[in-house]
């Protein structure tokens, strides 16, 4: 009964995601819309763009409360020559976290803050697929401690999809280490895997599905403790807010594997601007 409950309670927040974004939409006809959904689902695509994603974590901790990130992205692309772009990221989060013991209060504040740089291949291969690989740096500019590692971070990312009609494929890859920061702080050894489906409405341009689980591995927690693993849907929508074009997305994600005192639940709001050349 328990997880039948669960998985009641799972679709009625991806019904509740969707019905938000959908009725208040409405969408250009034109191939444009269709074109830019496609590039706003590349993480390397040669765009500039601005997105506000907002996370809401449902019973976190001890006390089952409500946690909520504010990641800001700003995706910049450089042109390095005629045959590779550097396309560099960077996540702001923006953290409400709940107390975790008697006593303990909210604290709000700035988290770790992470750059991502990708160099990318401005050609698809032989067989289709779009590629970039480079460097994740995490800082250390938590403004409390329960809001960060304490520690910096180093590692490797690489990220590949394919474009096929109305599908855009992919995943993207990245594990950080701890290379400095403060000796009384745990060590960081997290890896990140986003696999991302969309599927794209052919008889309404710039509206989508998209499959897109945040799953991470913390290798240095405890062998109950190291995986969360999510599964959930969403759905976006291209659109102008005069003439600025926006991504909107919703989604809901259940946590199948979560570590001790992590998330059930998660409800995943995005606003994204979008600065076509």
């Amino acid at each position: 009964m328990k997880c039948l409950k669960k998985v009641s309670t799972f679709f009625t927040m991806l019904s509740i995601s969707t019905g938000m974004i959908l009725p208040s939409l409405s969408y250009s006809a034109d191939q444009g819309a269709a074109d830019l959904a496609k590039a706003a689902q590349n993480p390397i695509a040669a765009m500039i763009s601005l997105p506000f994603q907002n996370n809401t974590n449902f019973n976190v901790g001890p006390e089952e409360k409500t946690q909520n990130i504010l990641n800001i992205q700003p995706v910049w692309p450089v042109d390095l020559n005629q045959d590779w772009n550097l396309i560099t990221r960077t996540i702001v989060p923006i953290i409400s976290q709940p107390g975790f013991g008697p006593g303990q209060e909210r604290k709000n504040g700035i988290g770790d803050i992470q750059f991502s740089a990708f160099f990318s291949s401005k050609a698809p291969t032989a067989n289709g697929w779009i590629w970039g690989a480079g460097f994740i740096a995490q800082l250390d500019t938590a403004s409390d401690d329960r809001l960060g590692a304490g520690k910096w971070g180093l590692g490797p990312t690489a990220v590949a999809l394919k474009i096929d009609g109305p599908w855009v494929y992919g995943g993207l890859i990245n594990n950080v280490w701890s290379v400095a920061g403060d000796d009384n702080r745990a060590d960081v050894n997290i890896m990140l895997i986003q696999p991302f489906v969309n599927y794209n409405f052919t008889d309404i341009p710039g509206r989508y599905l998209t499959f897109a689980p945040i799953i991470t591995a913390n290798w240095e927690a405890d062998s109950g403790s190291k995986w969360t693993v999510p599964l959930g849907l969403g759905i976006g929508q291209i659109m102008k807010w005069g003439q600025q074009p926006v991504n909107l997305q919703a989604s809901a994600y259940y946590n199948v594997e979560a570590p001790t005192n992590g998330a059930d639940w998660q409800l995943r709001l995005q606003v994204q601007l979008l600065f076509p050349k």
